[in-house]
């Protein structure tokens, strides 16, 4: 369907949406009854850069929230209003992608309370999320880790990277069904595993109910997994004055993750530690505390004294490098 008028589409969006009570969508600007403090986050995903080109706009939409939710849940906050800025060609499904984060939002519990939409040769989105924490809550700090401080993720580390280097090999996803490139079709267990991991990539699921969690600890020092844990560890330490141990046998990885590396012609390590855009939380905690069961969470090293950042395998210890995504620097689409 064809992007149509801008008017048109607004209409058609506020029909959708009902006329909520805190904004007012299609005037100049939404007004938001609010009180105490907020978390405020933006984030862009352009095809060719964050997402590959031609793929389905309900997807693009879902992706859009989930990684600016994401960002939110390292705040320990809980996303209330969403604006969206829209670029794309005339030729673009502007609808499907509106009715599918309408969606989205609803079942976050998200008001969506206006944007801006314009022509692109490339489809261009850009999400702006503002959130909220409980009264009791305290917002979570990259800067709020301590010496001797247990350090745990939220999930599974490196799927969402072999994800990205199956859709640059060809692999494509409508809906829930993905397809893969015939070379990776040829074991089954390693063909699910690439399955999950396309999934996994273009579908994060944001770790909100783990962030409000967090944020009802004392002193959690927390950042969103997105440029890779290295890196993201690195910036974490930076912020908090210390230094860390990671332990590589910790470190989760999804059930057949060495095989499509292999496949891939991939370290699994270094794949784990750099591939990126894994969504999950890393954060810390005292020795004394632990996450809950059911969160899926793993204790994959330590905060220490100093500013060594450091990584531990059966081979000894080594200095651990500040690698991961860039985005002048890294090649979303390259096939290796």
């Amino acid at each position: 369907m064809k992007l149509g008028s801008e008017d048109a589409l607004v209409e058609w969006l506020r029909q959708r949406s009902g006329r909520a009570g805190h904004t007012l969508l299609g005037d100049d600007g939404a007004v938001i009854s609010a009180q105490g403090e907020w978390a405020v986050t933006l984030d862009h995903q352009i095809a060719g850069v964050h997402f590959p080109e031609g793929l389905d706009p309900a997807l693009v939409a879902r992706r859009l929230l989930a990684v600016n939710a994401s960002d939110l849940a390292a705040m320990g906050a809980q996303p209330r209003f969403a604006f969206l800025a829209l670029a794309v060609p005339p030729d673009f499904d502007a609808r499907r992608l509106l009715a599918s984060l309408s969606r989205e939002c609803t079942r976050l519990g998200v008001e969506l309370a206006g944007g801006d939409v314009a022509k692109s040769p490339t489809a261009t989105t850009s999400l702006t999320l503002l959130g909220s924490k409980s009264p009791k809550g305290r917002w979570l700090s990259r800067s709020n880790g301590r010496a001797g401080d247990l350090l745990w993720v939220g999930g599974s580390l490196g799927e969402s990277a072999a994800g990205r280097l199956l859709l640059a090999r060809g692999a494509r996803m409508s809906g829930r069904r993905v397809e893969l490139p015939k070379r990776i079709g040829t074991d089954r267990g390693i063909a699910a595993a690439a399955r999950r991991a396309v999934r996994r990539h273009l579908l994060p699921k944001p770790q909100l109910e783990l962030g409000r969690w967090l944020a009802g600890r004392s002193r959690v020092a927390a950042i969103d997994l997105s440029d890779g844990l290295a890196l993201d560890l690195h910036r974490l330490c930076r912020e908090s004055g210390v230094g860390a141990t990671l332990e590589s046998d910790a470190l989760p990885r999804p059930a057949r993750f060495a095989d499509l590396c292999r496949e891939l012609d991939q370290d699994p390590l270094e794949l784990t530690l750099t591939g990126g855009e894994d969504y999950v939380l890393l954060f810390t905690l005292s020795p004394s505390q632990k996450p809950p069961g059911d969160f899926g969470c793993t204790r994959v090293g330590r905060l220490t004294d100093g500013r060594k950042v450091q990584l531990t395998t059966a081979d000894g210890t080594q200095a651990l490098a500040a690698g991961g995504w860039d985005h002048f620097e890294t090649d979303p689409w390259s096939p290796s």
